[in-house]
């Protein structure tokens, strides 16, 4: 552990969730300005552990140590929206009604925009707005780019980057993971171990912690076999007990159980392929489609035979869902041919997971004709033993959809959709709170299916992984069809999601350089004065924020404080200083140039 002081510690935390124990003895320390990520499988505990550490639930036993006037900000893996619009929600969560506004125009939010009827990106906006418009110490994240495009997760990672605040992160988002985080938090066995790099390091650290753990196992195992023979022949020679030997077999056989009973069961996840498809899947020749006045695409085509894999990408309500209907023939072009193949058997995943009514139970949704048996695969399997392969109890049967997790209801949607063959698969943003592991399993699926794939996602990093081509559309008509993934499509394509006006900005030539001339007079009613201070200030502004990513870069060694505590508080102070100097100078700066524009 770093001796950076922490802002917050847990110590020893202990909990129950009914009968079962999901933290024996937690231990973790959060420092200032430390991004870390909180790894783990679903069902480990992360959530309910965020919510500790976030001071909304109290732990059985154990220590939660906060440093005195510490300012939290926590958004949830579902965050609940209040107030009657959006401003409303972000200033309920402390912030002034201008930082709420300001922070809403960066995740791109009508600050009057009801709160009604608000998409489940909108919501996520929201709430990251409220997070950061607080200008918390501590911000902790959980599951934060789901239901967010690309664009928006790129705008998360800029302020994170940007914001003075400690953050923890719970995502299954590698790409996120890797860019931002520099201390891995792996909660796993009811136990917290801590890697102290970032998350770009913690798969090959944690396959290493797994071998040893198997070898340790093995070696308990050969233990118990020696002194189980020993024992009894022991008994059979002497034919006297001895009590000190059989009290330690007996603890070793309950070492052994405990370890056994924490082994994680993984996904069964397969997929039939069905019968074999025509050739062509689907082939459009120069479609468009508009909904009144919004363009959705002009003039697009594309062909998609047998065995391909397409990555669909955009912002959010850019078209994706629309143009994955209209390759399917679901929906017809205003303009232009659609001609799908023959022989298409589909399996289509659902982000809004419409088809999940919160009254039905998970029996209902794996049996919607009733019975208590569901076709898998061509043949009848009980629905417990088949749900018990999507790591469902059987308790959990009869209970309503609503109790589940969002990582349960994404897995009982790919029980649904793996249950039948299909040689297409239609996968509308998958990865939605599904942890690692088990993005492996369905990526590891997918690479070995021998079907057609269409794939809707934000996950960069699952783009990468398996898309042969990727169709990026703009939302506002264009689209492009490229080889390879996300990051090859961005290689080949530098500007397309940009807006107009930027791509017009970007392209106008520049001026040639006039001889130097007596500066013009500023425009407005800004006196002599006036107009040589705003200069000043234009020109302070960029120097401070250099000196002040040049001390919080110092700052970010972990060994600092330990190493020279006066050098470290003179940095503190220094950042403070430049702070509170650059937030003087810019409310000055918007004063002079609101004077200017009269």
């Amino acid at each position: 552990m770093s001796p950076r002081p922490p802002l917050l510690s847990l110590k020893d935390v202990r909990l129950k969730d009914g009968p079962v124990m999901l933290f024996d003895g937690v231990d973790m320390a959060l420092q200032a300005r430390t991004r870390a990520c909180l790894v783990g499988r679903n069902g480990a505990g992360k959530s309910t552990l965020m919510r500790i550490i976030a001071g909304q639930i109290e732990p059985d036993s154990g220590e939660r140590a906060v440093k005195p006037g510490l300012s939290i900000a926590f958004v949830p893996q579902e965050p609940l929206i209040e107030g009657a619009t959006v401003r409303e929600h972000v200033v309920a969560g402390g912030a002034q009604p201008w930082a709420a506004d300001a922070a809403l125009a960066v995740w791109g939010l009508d600050p009057e925009k009801s709160t009604r009827g608000l998409s489940g990106g909108e919501i996520r906006r929201a709430a990251l707005a409220r997070a950061f418009a607080a200008d918390p110490e501590l911000i902790l994240l959980d599951e934060p780019t789901n239901h967010l495009d690309i664009f928006a997760i790129q705008t998360l990672e800029a302020e994170l980057k940007a914001s003075r605040a400690a953050a923890l992160i719970v995502s299954h988002d590698r790409a996120f993971l890797e860019r931002l985080t520099g201390r891995c938090f792996w909660l796993a066995h009811r136990k917290m171990r801590v890697l102290e790099k970032g998350f770009a390091a913690f798969e090959e650290w944690a396959a290493k912690m797994e071998a040893e753990e198997q070898e340790n196992l093995r070696r308990l195992t050969k233990a118990i076999e020696r002194e189980t023979y020993t024992f009894y022949r022991s008994i059979t020679a002497q034919r006297t007990r001895n009590e000190g030997r059989a009290r330690a077999l007996e603890a070793m056989r309950l070492q052994r159980a405990a370890i056994m009973k924490d082994q994680s069961r993984a996904l069964d996840l397969q997929v039939d392929a069905g019968g074999m498809s025509g050739k062509l899947v689907t082939e459009v020749k120069g479609i468009s489609k508009a909904f009144g006045e919004r363009v959705i695409l002009k003039s697009f085509s594309t062909k998609i035979r047998r065995g391909d894999r397409i990555a669909i990408v955009g912002g959010n309500g850019a078209g994706k869902t629309t143009l994955v209907k209209l390759m399917l023939g679901e929906l017809a072009p205003d303009t232009g041919s659609v001609r799908v193949g023959t022989g298409l058997e589909v399996a289509y995943l659902d982000q809004a997971r419409a088809d999940l009514r919160t009254d039905m139970t998970l029996w209902d949704a794996l049996t919607p004709l009733g019975g208590d048996s569901i076709l898998v695969r061509g043949l009848p399997k009980h629905v417990a033993a088949y749900a018990k392969e999507f790591l469902f109890h059987e308790n959990q049967l009869r209970q309503p959809v609503s109790t589940l997790s969002g990582g349960e209801r994404n897995r009982l949607l790919l029980a649904r959709a793996l249950a039948k063959p299909a040689n297409l698969l239609v996968l509308d943003e998958p990865t939605n709170d599904l942890d690692m592991d088990t993005l492996d399993l369905l990526e590891d699926m997918l690479a070995d299916y021998e079907g057609t794939l269409i794939l809707v996602s934000h996950d960069r990093d699952f783009i990468d992984r398996l898309a042969a081509s990727t169709i990026a559309i703009d939302g506002r008509g264009g689209a492009v069809e490229t080889p390879g993934g996300w990051t090859d499509f961005l290689s080949q394509n530098p500007g397309f999601f940009d807006a107009p006006e930027t791509v017009a900005a970007r392209s106008e030539p520049k001026a040639a350089p006039q001889p130097a001339a007596a500066p013009a007079p500023k425009p407005g009613k800004l006196t002599y004065k006036d107009a040589r201070r705003l200069a000043e200030i234009e020109t302070l502004m960029p120097q401070l924020q250099a000196s002040i990513e040049k001390h919080e870069a110092a700052l970010h060694d972990p060994d600092l404080y330990a190493r020279d505590p006066k050098g470290f508080d003179r940095l503190m102070q220094a950042v403070t200083a430049d702070r509170d100097q650059l937030a003087a100078i810019e409310e000055e700066w918007l004063m002079l140039e609101e004077k200017r524009a009269g």
